[in-house]
Formats: structure tokens, sequence, C-alpha cells
């Protein structure tokens, strides 16, 4: 046997048998690398068939009626009942993204409060910085996402945004709890807070204002309507085979859908 490792002279019969041996080496690795490509592109085509054959079956599975109905908001009602029977932490929680006229975007958690065929209502003080924002661009966004609901659901909701009337604003106020009454009176919402002590100060003073009597709603404490113009329904999926349904409002109520690329 050849000690491959060993130089000699390329012209001499050693130098030969060296660089057939080499040959015969590397065409031996050769031979060993096409069938290991080969397996391995055996078991691509093998895996990609199943992945394509499991993919129709997920989206024949994954088939969603309820994105099929004509009216969005029929829709919404629907999915949002199914997010509370399956378990949903709090289905009402949703994103709120505003944008003032610097058009800088903003994003914050808040509870959906009511929501009919006039749109979706949250509560906020008007000095904050979302009120600031809607009073400025009155215009919103929403996300409302169900992870436990089949395999994910996200809603998402864009409109104008307009006031509740007193009467709405006036009995959602007096149903919260009066700690929640008295807090709204204390907080100077998105204000610098000097320090806890400073807060708890000023719920303190509110205690004594309002002792012994009802508490009544604040005047920049009132309710936000965002009114629905385009709806989207995102519907999770295996490899990505998302589902979306856009829903756009016209002027006289009537929605129109179309599908979208996930």
């Amino acid at each position: 046997m050849f000690d491959l490792g060993v130089e000699v002279d390329e012209r001499t019969p050693q130098a030969l048998c060296k660089a057939s041996a080499n040959g015969a080496l590397a065409g031996a690795h050769r031979a060993d690398e096409y069938e290991r490509a080969g397996t391995i592109h055996a078991r691509m085509l093998a895996t990609a068939r199943g992945v394509h054959a499991s993919m129709r079956v997920q989206r024949h599975n994954a088939h969603m009626t309820t994105a099929l109905l004509d009216d969005a908001l029929a829709t919404f009602d629907a999915l949002f009942e199914e997010a509370r029977i399956a378990g949903e932490p709090d289905p009402t929680a949703m994103a709120v993204a505003t944008a003032g006229l610097d058009a800088r975007p903003s994003v914050r958690m808040v509870l959906l409060k009511a929501h009919d065929a006039r749109g979706f209502v949250f509560y906020t003080h008007l000095d904050g910085r979302k009120g600031r924002d809607l009073q400025a661009n009155p215009h919103a966004a929403l996300l409302f996402h169900w992870p436990r609901v089949r395999e994910g659901i996200q809603v998402r909701i864009e409109g104008a945004v307009e006031t509740v009337s007193d009467d709405e604003a006036d009995a959602y106020f007096a149903s919260r709890p009066r700690g929640s009454q008295l807090g709204a009176w204390a907080s100077k919402q998105s204000e610098t807070l000097e320090s806890p002590d400073a807060f708890v100060e000023r719920l303190a003073h509110v205690e004594r204002e309002f002792d012994g009597r009802d508490v009544p709603r604040p005047l920049r404490w009132t309710g936000l309507r965002v009114k629905p113009e385009r709806i989207e329904f995102w519907f999770g999926a295996a490899y990505r085979l998302h589902e979306r349904w856009l829903y756009e409002g016209d002027l006289t109520g009537a929605w129109s859908k179309r599908m979208l690329y996930p």
C-alpha cells in the first residue's frame, strides 16, 4: 500500500502510482457523494410530497365558513363569541394605533367596551396621548389577537373615530366600580408624575371631595367609537398558508369582501 502522504518526484513511477491512487480515492469519494446526494434528494422529494399532501389536508380542514359571511360585523360577532368559548383570557383586549399631526404612530392596549353596527367603543381621557392624537387626526386602527381560536385569529379594523354621546358615556361611567371612578378624577393621564406618593395624595383628596355622594363623570373622560371602514380577518395555518379576508364598507353600510395573499 502506498503512503499517499509522502512527497515524490511527479515524473517517477512512484508519483504516477500515487496520482492513480489519489484519483481512485477521489472517484470513490465522488461516488459516495453522489450516492449521498441521491439519498438526500430522494428524502427531500419525499418530504416535499408529504408536506404538499399535508398542506392539502390543512387547507381542507382549515376552511373557515365564518369568513364567508357577507356582513363583516356578523363575522366579528361569531368569532368574538368563539374566542370567549375557547377561553381567551380577555377577548375584549385590543391594540389601538393612533397618529397625531406629526404622523408619529403610537399604539397601546385597551378594552373593547361596546360594539354594534355603529362601531367599536373604548373609553379614555381626552387629555392623554391617544385622546390628543384622535382630536388632531380622528382615525384609528384596532387589532384583536385570539391565539386560542383555531390556529390563531387576528382581526384588524380601520376607521374614522367619533365621540360617543354624553348619555352613553355617563351610563358607562356610572357602571364602573367606585375606585375606578375616583381614579379617573385623580389621574392626569400621560402627564409627568413626580412620585407615587403624589398620585396617592391626589386620590385621597378626590376621595374626600366625593365622600358620601355619587362620583360624576369627568368632562374630559369619555368614549371613542371607531366606525369601521375596513375589517380584515386573518386565520393562521401551517406553512404560512394563512387565510386573509378583507371586508370594505361603503356609505350604505354594505360590505364587499375579497381574499388577500398571506
